[in-house]
């Protein structure tokens, strides 16, 4: 069973994630934001942070917008969705994503180096499919056998 994927992004100003999660219906959820380190871009150089910290309920349109329509750089991210009837928590193991009401997490680490688990398989497909189709490098399948993370952080 595919538990979710990893891909690797240019190391640069862009649009990244905003274009990575579009098969994935963001306006759908509540957010986490981890509040790692991430910036808008303001001419050509690193602007404000584009997350104010760590953030529990952050309204999925207002994520989508902000990823989709401004230019940032993210170093490091950490981000999970709820229904948006649930309690948005930070499911720290796939255990614990397993048996939480999360349905994604997005995580980078390193400026390029994105994982994503889903636990819906036909829109893990479709991430994927999205990845392979923007030419990301070193898209994979992240499954029960080549699974070495311990923790759902950065």
């Amino acid at each position: 069973m595919n538990r979710g994927m990893t891909f690797r992004i240019t190391n640069g100003f862009g649009k990244f994630l905003g274009e990575a999660l579009q098969p994935f219906n963001t306006t759908e959820f509540n957010w986490y934001i981890g509040g790692e380190e991430a910036y808008f871009v303001e001419d050509a150089e690193l602007g404000e942070p584009l997350f104010s910290g760590e953030i529990y309920g952050m309204d999925g349109t207002f994520l989508k917008e902000r990823l989709e329509n401004n230019e940032y750089y993210i170093i490091f991210a950490n981000f999970k969705a709820f229904p948006k009837e649930k309690q948005v928590i930070d499911v720290l193991t796939y255990e614990a994503f397993l048996n939480s009401d999360c349905h994604c997490v997005v995580l980078v680490a390193d400026c390029e180096y994105v994982t994503i688990y889903c636990k819906d398989q036909g829109k893990l497909a479709d991430l994927y499919n999205n990845a392979q189709q923007k030419k990301y490098l070193d898209v994979e399948f992240i499954t029960n056998d080549n699974d070495s993370r311990t923790g759902l952080r950065v």
